[in-house]
């Protein structure tokens, strides 16, 4: 099975903005990464390293992290979200 190519930086640099903004909307929240993981069931190391910008997530992860921490999912990935 051929390996795909790795995303380019400016996917990668547009990934850990995701990640920063949800991260500032669970600190706003004043939740921890263990209670939002364990909400939507993802182990904490994953969940970390998608706030990170490490890791890539699934569009369905996305919905339930932005559910968990009680926000519309736009907040969390708009170019524009922390202006």
């Amino acid at each position: 099975m051929p390996r795909s190519a790795p995303p380019p930086a400016w996917v990668i640099d547009r990934r850990r903005v995701i990640g920063d903004q949800i991260r500032a909307a669970r600190l706003h929240r004043d939740l921890t990464q263990e209670r939002v993981a364990l909400t939507i069931g993802m182990d904490r190391a994953t969940y970390n390293r998608i706030e990170q910008g490490h890791a890539s997530p699934l569009l369905d992860s996305l919905i339930r992290i932005a559910d968990a921490i009680g926000v519309p999912l736009s907040q969390l990935v708009a170019d524009d979200a922390g202006e």
